[in-house]
């Protein structure tokens, strides 16, 4: 290929760092579509001949099931996919071959074939992420009233249901599909015909290769388009914070699941065990999940830094734009299914449950707010109130509805046997009926809206 400037060839250690056929060659679908629509353009522009074109166009469908049947050769001569494709075209149909890379540069090739890779990776997280809301979704309709402790700080603090807790992650995942959506959005703009950055001189029709690929249109700068990688920032970016809403839903289950917890009986098929312990059930497919969190934010910082300095227009480091994507994209993928799957499939002890909801004097303030509605007090005095009414109870070694009414009356005079029914777990939890509360009702209203935007039975 550089025959003609150069008298030598490479060096083998050239050769090694110059090569990203190991793993670009995960482009070849995306390189063979964008190829094809390239030189039907040309084709049509009488750039190149009709007769030219379609021996183009066989051999690009040839190369591709031989690709599809047999993978793609790593030859570190041909150094990436695209020489790699054009090299075997050239060997199918002849000098016609080298009429494909008439009015594109490598430049403008690969930003093409990248940004269809990751409009591709986006299109099937965002439907990964779908069946974990699904499964989100029918978890929490099943669990709108059971009960169940809801932390500050991993202490207990106020009662909740599962299903309200299974729904802010139904949320989490909500704006995770919007980040994706928004960054699909963005990099929609075609830099075929950009050439090496400074556009070309053929009178070619970028819109038509814009919509030939499905592209709003194509990009507006030759320079902006060949060293662009906002496109690959934006994905990561989205799949770190979905990594990280994924890490912590993990965490759930590897609390839940331990035996001081007991919340949760996750899978058989998710689980492993010990080679010393036999009563070992250990959870590592969420720990996993938590732990590839750190392996994807590691991606998106190195093509930060990648990036960070570099002048227009294109430049050799960001051949390593790929690798990071493609790690993340896998190891985002596995994380999702790992979860829907956990979400699906674990069955929740909701007796234990309600019991841990118990404990730790979680409707403390229902007894302040209860104080505020019935005997008009101050939240500030009615807090101090209840502080007093909890360390009570924890002298005694009771909850706060076991301590008789004389003694709460000792501690304030305005408080009367009506306080009982606001001091059970189910009336705390049933008390929170404002938009977006814990209470039954207000969580299957949400899981109908849920379900109704995911297109489910209702």
């Amino acid at each position: 290929m550089w025959g003609g400037r150069f008298a030598e060839g490479p060096s083998a250690i050239m050769r090694e760092i110059n090569a990203s056929i190991p793993f670009d060659k995960a482009l070849w679908r995306q390189d063979i579509a964008a190829s094809r629509a390239h030189v039907a353009m040309l084709g049509a522009c009488d750039i190149v001949s009709g007769e030219d074109a379609e021996a183009i166009l066989a051999g690009l469908d040839q190369v591709a099931a031989e690709y599809e049947a047999n993978g793609v050769p790593e030859d570190w001569a041909l150094e990436d996919i695209h020489m790699t494709t054009e090299s075997r075209l050239a060997e199918l149909i002849g000098p016609a071959a080298g009429r494909l890379h008439t009015a594109r540069s490598r430049n403008d090739q690969v930003a093409t074939d990248f940004r269809l890779w990751v409009r591709d990776a986006i299109d099937q997280v965002m439907d990964g992420l779908q069946g974990l809301q699904r499964a989100l979704v029918t978890q929490a309709g099943e669990h709108n009233g059971s009960i169940m402790p809801g932390f500050t700080h991993l202490q207990i603090a106020q009662p909740v249901t599962l299903g309200h807790h299974l729904m802010a992650y139904y949320e989490m995942v909500s704006r995770d599909v919007s980040r994706f959506a928004d960054a699909r959005e963005r990099l929609n703009q075609c830099p075929l015909g950009s050439a090496a950055l400074a556009g070309t001189g053929f009178p070619i029709d970028r819109e038509m290769t814009a919509q030939a690929l499905d592209f709003d249109r194509p990009t507006a700068n030759s320079l902006d388009a060949v060293s662009d990688r906002d496109f690959a920032l934006d994905y990561l970016n989205a799949a770190a914070q979905c990594s990280l809403h994924l890490s912590r839903l993990a965490e759930e289950f590897v609390i839940w699941a331990s035996q001081p917890f007991g919340f949760v009986r996750m899978a058989d098929s998710l689980s492993t065990g010990s080679s010393i312990m036999p009563q070992k059930k250990n959870p590592d497919a969420a720990e996993l999940v938590r732990g590839h969190a750190g392996r994807i934010t590691g991606c998106l910082v190195s093509l930060m830094v990648t990036m960070k300095g570099l002048p227009l227009a294109y430049s050799k480091d960001m051949q390593d734009d790929k690798p990071p994507v493609f790690e993340a994209a896998n190891l985002l993928c596995l994380s999702i299914a790992a979860m829907t799957g956990m979400v699906a499939d674990s069955t929740f002890n909701t007796s234990r449950m309600r019991q841990a909801a118990e404990m730790g004097y979680a409707t403390a303030t229902d007894l302040a707010d209860w104080l505020v509605r019935q005997a008009d007090i101050p939240f500030r005095e009615a807090h101090h109130i209840t502080g007093a009414a909890v360390k009570l109870a924890e002298g005694r070694g009771v909850a706060l509805d076991q301590l008789p009414l004389a003694d709460l009356q000792a501690i304030d005079s305005r408080i009367d046997d009506r306080v009982f029914a606001a001091l059970s777990v189910e009336a705390s939890v049933a008390a929170r009926n404002s938009y977006g509360g814990t209470a039954p009702e207000q969580v299957r209203k949400q899981v109908a809206g849920a379900r109704k935007t995911l297109g489910m039975e209702p």
